[in-house]
């Protein structure tokens, strides 16, 4: 229960100020004056509201002395000018009397929600070594993500993580997992991306003997193998229809069907998913169920990019750079002044993917005991594509064409774009992977990097 401290000189406020407070569940103390409010320690409290006008000192002396407690004014001089002196001042917010009941609360309500989060612990994620290192950051956005994961993770809903690439959706869906009632249970990861569409449904549901070309045994799907866990589906926004609908009944009514089965089983499995698409344009569209979406978005955590998270970003790269020394057996190398600069205007179109990248180059390239700018190997950064992520490719490559550029000319970024946009028409996914010699995940997430949108190829009915 938040314990609130009114500091008010007349006593008909001041009472009638307590009583709705304490019928609002809140633990409330009175004080006539600033000495009278001192001698009550308004540190010990959550809240001080206190009048502007006090005999002998102005209420504002206490934004000072109740610090790092927030301070609410209360003034009878709804003058702008009082207003803005108090908030320059540092008081969290003020109220003009005679003020509405409804709207106090709502001010009180809104000053507790806003240090909650404000002061929210970053969560522990286990790494792949088995110990618990805490998330990076203290940024406002990333105090909100904190405080929606302690709030979401016990209640056992479904949740939808929106980021863009690099932004760490994956270590959100571990912390949920971990701080859920299912911790002990199984977090199946699936990237969504990675599987090719004609065996994702048999990845996600299983499928029996025979069931199609190549079934010559049975197989346990991804959700089944979840079960009394998490279900973790990165990049949701990339799975085709057929496997949407099939997701649906799973969220609809917790069952599942392997293909080539008559049988339905039951299974009890929370599912987070993640995504840096707009689903809901992709429903309009047509590319993603409207449903589904609506089931999928029970709670919803947006992850700030990077270049939006103020000076995490050194942190983050500090963090990161005492593991790649680690990794390199190279302790005891720093950043350089130009370097840390660098780091700190760069705009990170990859976000902390890219940071940690350039993180591993420095730490190989440096030759002395600091890192500079040359060991980190920035460069211009790619345009960020849009929602659909298809306009800056389009762009790049018609202006290639106007210029009648070969492949002689070409950067190996460029190439890349040239040979997927020249093949895409007539090879598949797995084909242009293999002509590139890279796997279908770096495919996927070069694409992803450089706004080349994907081809849709017919689905091959399984069952």
């Amino acid at each position: 229960m938040s314990r609130i401290l009114i500091v008010e000189d007349e006593a008909i406020i001041r009472s009638a100020l307590r009583r709705l407070l304490e019928r609002h569940d809140y633990r409330v103390d009175e004080a006539g004056s600033l000495d009278e409010a001192m001698a009550l320690d308004p540190q010990r409290f959550d809240l001080v509201i206190s009048d502007l006008r006090l005999p002998g000192e102005p209420g504002t002396e206490l934004i000072a002395r109740a610090a790092p407690v927030p301070v609410l004014i209360m003034t009878s001089y709804a003058s702008m000018r009082s207003a803005v002196d108090a908030l320059k001042q540092g008081a969290v917010d003020y109220v003009a009397k005679p003020f509405d009941h409804d709207e106090l609360l709502e001010t009180v309500a809104r000053v507790f929600h806003q240090q909650a989060a404000r002061h929210a612990e970053p969560p522990d994620v286990a790494e792949p070594d088995g110990r618990a290192q805490p998330m990076i950051g203290n940024c406002p956005a990333m105090q909100l993500v904190y405080s929606r994961i302690r709030k979401t993770a016990p209640a056992d809903v479904t949740v939808l993580i929106q980021g863009e690439s690099g932004t760490g959706k994956e270590l959100v869906a571990r912390a949920l997992h971990q701080q859920s009632k299912r911790a002990q249970a199984p977090l199946i990861c699936v990237n969504c991306a990675a599987i090719p569409e004609t065996l994702i449904e048999s990845e996600l549901f299983g499928h029996e003997k025979g069931a199609f070309t190549g079934a010559s045994a049975a197989r346990t799907g991804l959700v089944e193998a979840a079960d009394g866990g998490t279900l973790f589906l990165d990049e949701i926004g990339e799975l085709p229809l057929d496997a949407q609908a099939r997701l649906l009944r799973v969220l609809q009514e917790g069952e599942i069907r392997k293909i080539g089965s008559v049988e339905t089983r039951h299974v009890d499995v929370r599912l987070i998913a993640a995504t840096h698409r707009d689903l809901r344009s992709l429903s309009k569209s047509g590319e993603f169920r409207l449903d589904l979406y609506y089931r999928l978005n029970v709670m919803q955590i947006d992850l700030p990019p990077l270049r939006e998270r103020e000076d995490d970003v050194l942190l983050i790269a500090d963090i990161l750079l005492e593991k790649a020394c680690r990794r390199h057996d190279r302790e005891g190398l720093r950043l350089s002044r130009a370097a840390r600069r660098e780091i700190h205007d760069y705009p990170w179109p990859g976000n902390v993917r890219e940071l940690e990248n350039a993180l591993e180059r420095g730490v190989i390239l440096a030759e002395g005991h600091l890192i500079h700018p040359d060991d980190l190997g920035l460069s211009a950064p790619v345009p960020l594509a849009g929602p659909r992520g298809d306009a800056p490719a389009a762009t790049r490559n018609a202006a290639d064409a106007d210029a009648g550029v070969t492949d002689e000319d070409l950067s190996l970024e460029d190439y890349f774009q040239h040979f997927v946009l020249e093949h895409q028409d007539h090879m598949s996914e797995t084909e242009l992977a293999q002509k590139l010699g890279i796997s279908r995940k770096s495919l996927w997430e070069r694409r992803q990097r450089l706004g080349i949108p994907r081809k849709k190829s017919p689905r091959r009915k399984t069952e």
